[in-house]
């Protein structure tokens, strides 16, 4: 099993249900959607509980459709459309991720994300948000070969940090993403204040530790260092 980093040199983060709260958007891209077809609205916590899973799980909740149907695509294109047009209007970090960076800096400690989400959404987002510090990393689908659950992403985030997978932890809201951490060699957090799937339990995902909070970090990480 992986232990702490004793030299903690990073800490990356998934983005969506991990280190911000996107799914306010998204419940309104569905919601509209919905709204196109005549359908009436739909139980927000489902919404939020698939945002994880990207746009084809969100289409085919939304309109009860399939992938290899002939419309799915169009479906998918239009969400992204509509996504597009509220990006960043209600996305906010989740509770004491602000803070949790400003205070690894203080330590000296870099921090990223890497995500699954496509380089089109990630970069407006990140800039209307504007955390600061900036990230040491921003790695998405666009920059490797393959995605999460593979390590490949992990792997180049310590690269473009300037540190060894175990010199770092990965934080995300999703198995693919402590499978991926676990598989690259990282101390792996599950972020169980996510968006967990119905029937889905942290607990089973292999993670070296979990936080029902996310104001729980900041004494995970950084009350273990010296």
């Amino acid at each position: 099993m992986t232990t702490m980093p004793t030299t903690l040199k990073a800490v990356v983060f998934d983005l969506d249900g991990t280190l911000v709260d996107t799914a306010d958007e998204f419940i309104i891209v569905v919601q509209a959607l919905r709204a196109e077809h005549g359908l009436a609205t739909m139980d927000e916590d489902l919404i939020r509980s698939t945002v994880s899973s990207g746009a084809r799980a969100l289409v085919r909740i939304a309109l009860n459709l399939q992938e290899d149907q002939a419309e799915f695509e169009s479906k998918r294109l239009r969400l992204l459309e509509l996504y597009s047009e509220v990006l960043g209007t209600a996305a906010k970090p989740y509770p004491g991720i602000e803070t949790l960076i400003a205070n690894l800096q203080e330590q000296g400690i870099a921090w990223g994300v890497s995500t699954n989400k496509p380089r089109a959404y990630t970069d407006p987002l990140m800039r209307k948000l504007d955390f600061s510090p900036a990230p040491s990393c921003v790695v998405c689908p666009d920059d490797v070969t393959q995605t999460k659950p593979h390590p490949e992403p992990l792997y180049l985030s310590c690269q473009q940090i300037g540190c060894t997978p175990d010199q770092a932890i990965y934080v995300g809201d999703h198995q693919r993403d402590i499978e991926a951490g676990r598989r690259a060699g990282m101390y792996t957090i599950a972020a169980a204040y996510g968006y967990i799937e119905p029937g889905d339990d942290p607990a089973d995902w292999g993670a070296n530790a979990r936080v029902e909070r996310s104001t729980e970090l900041s004494t995970l990480i950084l009350g273990n260092l010296e």
